[in-house]
């Protein structure tokens, strides 16, 4: 039977490898690891190389991802990283041991649920320390909130306090903001009479401050998607390079459906594209140029794609279509040639989806 295309290959033991080499680091610095699964789509086979690799907690922000995993009954646990919808806190009780949160209103709901079912559900309670996303603002809100959590809510644990940076409003974690997180902590627990279990200190993007012994020493706590799966963000932006890490988890490959020689500008009057855009255009004159059977629909944005074959450079894309200049390619393209292309978080995250994808796991 011939493959289909486009196709989404995971190679399995660099996921494998990846996970181990930030747990490791984690550990080492005793911090623990909450292996994110959302940026691809929390396919379960992937998600349980994670736990091999020593991950004893998954992360994810829907709730149906998490539903999966805990029933395969992999002995680690699930934490919610997107503050519950109250619609779906009945889910939250059942499939997650953890959860992020901000919401009193939210909180009163978990734990009548907690009560009603006879456990105990642990929570996250979350700081906005400026990137304007999820989370209490200013430390006196955090702090009685918690004290609130701590005294009138029986069905809930107080775990601790976290925060999220750098992912709405392009904040990076500082030695200043999370030393605050950790400050916030400490008065916490001096009211409280008992030390918390987390002082979790965000994502990915803290990893450059643990990497070179920046991180606040309270924090004990980090959530990791993308450096693992992807690898590339820390090089490309934060100067960063753990070893160890590899890239290539992903790599996304799709057929060429036409080829041929076209001018580099439109040519007519010019509107808007098919996502409402008006993107500007070089004229680089008459250049080789090829279509492939992929578009933003599977990836996110075509953006997302790093071609594998030496001298391809991206021009844009449609729903269904991606165009690329090949003008300089390394090796001639023609119609039906299958090219690869690396992935960046965006184009995982899309890639992942098993409704539209042919997805290999490869191990």
């Amino acid at each position: 039977m011939p493959k289909r295309y486009p196709r989404l290959i995971v190679n399995m033991n660099k996921m494998r490898n990846n996970a181990k080499v930030i747990h490791d680091l984690c550990k080492g610095n005793e911090i623990e690891l909450a292996c994110v699964i959302k940026g691809f789509n929390g396919i379960p086979e992937i998600a349980e190389e994670m736990v091999k690799s020593g991950c004893r907690q998954l992360g994810s922000s829907r709730m149906e991802q998490l539903k999966e995993i805990k029933l395969r009954g992999l002995g680690i646990d699930t934490l919610l990283l997107r503050i519950p919808m109250i619609s779906e806190a009945e889910l939250v009780i059942k499939y997650a041991d953890i959860s992020l949160n901000s919401q009193k209103e939210v909180l009163d709901t978990l734990n009548d649920l907690a009560l009603e079912y006879g456990v105990r559900h642990r929570i996250i309670l979350m700081r906005d320390l400026g990137d304007l996303r999820e989370g209490l603002f200013d430390r006196e809100s955090l702090t009685e909130m918690a004290i609130y959590v701590e005294n009138e809510l029986t069905g809930i644990i107080l775990e601790g306090i976290g925060t999220n940076l750098s992912c709405y409003g392009s904040i990076m974690p500082s030695e200043d903001n999370l030393n605050e997180l950790v400050a916030n902590a400490m008065e916490i627990e001096k009211i409280i009479g008992r030390e918390l279990r987390y002082i979790s200190g965000g994502a990915t993007t803290t990893l450059p401050l643990l990497y070179k012994g920046k991180l606040p020493e309270r924090i004990n706590h980090l959530r990791v998607g993308e450096g693992i799966i992807c690898a590339l963000d820390l090089p490309l932006y934060w100067d960063t390079e753990i070893d160890g890490l590899e890239t290539g988890v992903f790599r996304i490959e799709a057929e060429v459906i036409e080829v041929g020689k076209k001018p580099t500008y439109p040519i007519g009057m010019k509107c808007v594209n098919a996502f409402g855009e008006t993107p500007e255009y070089n004229d680089r004159g008459v250049r080789a140029r090829a279509l492939l059977a992929i578009g933003n629909k599977d990836v996110g944005s075509y953006t997302a794609l790093l071609p594998v074959l030496e001298g391809v450079e991206l021009i844009g894309a449609s729903s269904d279509h991606l165009i690329i200049d090949i003008e300089n390619a390394k090796t001639e393209v023609k119609v039906g040639d299958i090219l690869e292309f690396d992935l960046f978080y965006q184009g995982v995250l899309f890639a992942s989806d098993r409704c539209y994808m042919n997805i290999e796991l490869k191990y």
